[in-house]
């Protein structure tokens, strides 16, 4: 299912269009950007493929504008998880989008839309511990750290990464969200 447009003050969460790839190409080739990411560092080769994926019905991720400046600054993962009305949720932003509240934003409105228009129960979010920016984003959305999953997530050869597991419950979405009915 693609999702419609979502609108923000700042941004626009929309369909990847052909012509996006570059612009995910500019933060996705940086290691830095990339180093919790579990696909790694892009190529354009990737980026083009990246984009092709997630512009059909079977999309998973979505593109973040800058809407006064008129271009793609990151993307947003959010797609059906493995249980009924669960959704997963995700960001990456160009870094130099970093702490400026862009990814807050962007995850806020897709929570609303989520709970709000798609009557979903539950949204998910996972991080590496070591991705401090990244679960403090989950905590101010309202979201609770649920587990510590140590040595879960095989990223090649030897090596393994700890997830921390976030969510929110619808219910616990409309109690506490200012955006919540």
């Amino acid at each position: 299912m693609l999702l419609p447009p979502i609108a923000t003050d700042r941004l626009l969460i929309r369909p990847f269009q052909p012509a996006d790839w570059p612009h995910i190409l500019a933060y996705t080739s940086d290691p830095s950007t990339m180093t919790y990411i579990p696909e790694g560092v892009f190529t354009a080769d990737k980026a083009e493929s990246f984009v092709a994926e997630n512009s059909s019905e079977q999309a998973e991720a979505y593109a973040v504008v800058h809407i006064e400046e008129q271009h793609v600054i990151g993307h947003m993962k959010f797609h059906l998880w493995f249980a009924p009305r669960t959704y997963e949720i995700g960001w990456v932003l160009h870094k130099h989008y970093h702490g400026r509240g862009y990814a807050t934003e962007a995850a806020f409105a897709l929570l609303k839309y989520g709970f709000e228009s798609l009557h979903l129960h539950r949204i998910i979010a996972t991080c590496q511990p070591e991705n401090i920016p990244s679960y403090r984003v989950m905590e101010k959305l309202g979201m609770r750290r649920e587990g510590h999953f140590r040595k879960c997530f095989h990223i090649g050869e030897d090596q393994w990464w700890d997830e921390y597991f976030y969510a929110i419950l619808e219910d616990e979405w409309h109690q506490t969200s200012p955006g919540g009915a």
